[in-house]
């Protein structure tokens, strides 16, 4: 790779992350090899899998998380969406919480990564059977939490922490809810 290749970012947060994280190096070094042999791993053209940028969003409080019941899924998630040729997985996890949930004020509560997946998508219509390789960040609400529904939901809620295990099992939620409360504890 050369010093200008648009991957050398998002290689350096998931090797920062694998140090960080190294009970999940499966994964983590499972997503590095997959950036590493996709030049165009940002687009979603690539059709065996591609980036995408997703947010945990916390409240004012740091008392909740807001999920959105994902339309094309049919369940409960973190907003988030594809990278679409931005090499920025932060940029995108930020844009896509601010299109999702229409908060007005959303900012990092860190920068590094609060978590990464790799999930397969189910073909449907045109689109093949697919995996998306997921970076996650963990955003606050910083002004109103008031949220507006967008076209790629079918609803949105402001979920107490305690009960997320009422709207979803899924494992890489609940994992990611386990590193927010630890870092709220600190």
């Amino acid at each position: 790779m050369s010093p200008k290749d648009n991957r050398l970012p998002l290689l350096t947060l998931l090797e920062n992350y694998l140090k960080a994280c190294p009970a999940e190096s499966e994964m983590t070094s499972r997503y590095i090899a997959f950036v590493g042999e996709n030049k165009d791993c940002f687009e979603r053209s690539l059709s065996i899998g591609h980036v995408t940028g997703s947010a945990f969003i916390i409240d004012n409080a740091c008392k909740q998380a807001l999920l959105t019941h994902h339309k094309k899924l049919d369940r409960w998630l973190q907003p988030g969406g594809h990278a679409d040729g931005d090499p920025d997985v932060a940029a995108v996890s930020l844009k896509e919480a601010e299109e999702e949930s229409g908060l007005e004020a959303i900012s990092f509560y860190m920068p590094e990564l609060l978590d990464v997946d790799i999930h397969r998508i189910p073909a449907r219509k045109e689109e093949p059977e697919h995996f998306h390789y997921d970076c996650r960040f963990l955003l606050r609400s910083s002004g109103s939490d008031d949220f507006m529904i967008s076209d790629e939901s079918n609803d949105l809620a402001w979920v107490p922490f305690g009960d997320i295990v009422q709207y979803t099992n899924e494992e890489s939620i609940l994992r990611m809810l386990k590193k927010t409360l630890r870092i709220l504890s600190c």
